[in-house]
């Protein structure tokens, strides 16, 4: 969508939901990821999400650094993720 901006479609038995979403310089600073493996963080950030609630739960939009208020886990999971 732009710079550090992802539309994400998560597809499943009960339909289609679409999300806009941000990812912040610091977080990927944080985690040591370049700008051309955003997408990653992105694609984990949301499979973290997944197995904690139901697609049509998650915000429509968002920046990823507002994750870690609903889930405190969630920086050290991503970490460990992309290690």
């Amino acid at each position: 969508m732009g710079d550090r901006r992802f539309r994400v479609q998560v597809r499943n038995g009960k339909g289609e939901t679409t999300h806009e979403v941000t990812v912040p310089q610091r977080l990927g600073d944080e985690l040591n990821v370049r700008d051309d493996e955003l997408e990653r963080i992105v694609r984990e950030s949301f499979r973290f999400l997944l197995e904690r609630e139901a697609a049509a739960s998650i915000l429509a939009e968002f920046s990823l650094d507002e994750i870690s208020r609903y889930f405190p886990e969630y920086r050290g999971e991503l970490a460990r993720r992309l290690a």
